[in-house]
């Protein structure tokens, strides 16, 4: 895998707290930390962007002429037959 090298600039109060989670025993170095933060974030931001897709379906997909009683109990049962409730 191929590495870039960056340069970041911190407050102290920024510098302490990586150095406190690497105290820890958290992480071994900056490095690792800030490659999770990285992870985290690009795992948060796939999730928002399935969800922001979903609503756009829904958007795109027009009113429904079934009643939110019908809805309901369309949901239910589909939760119930993947073992969601």
């Amino acid at each position: 895998m191929a590495t870039t090298r960056k340069t970041i600039t911190l407050s102290d109060q920024q510098d302490a707290w990586v150095k406190g989670r690497i105290a820890s025993g958290d992480y071994t170095n900056d490095s690792e930390y800030f490659r999770d933060l990285i992870r985290r974030d690009q795992e948060q931001n796939a999730k928002f962007q399935s969800l922001k897709a979903a609503i756009q379906d829904g958007l795109n997909s027009g009113e429904s002429d079934r009643s939110v009683p019908q809805i309901m109990e369309e949901v239910e049962l589909r939760l119930k037959s993947n073992g969601s409730l």
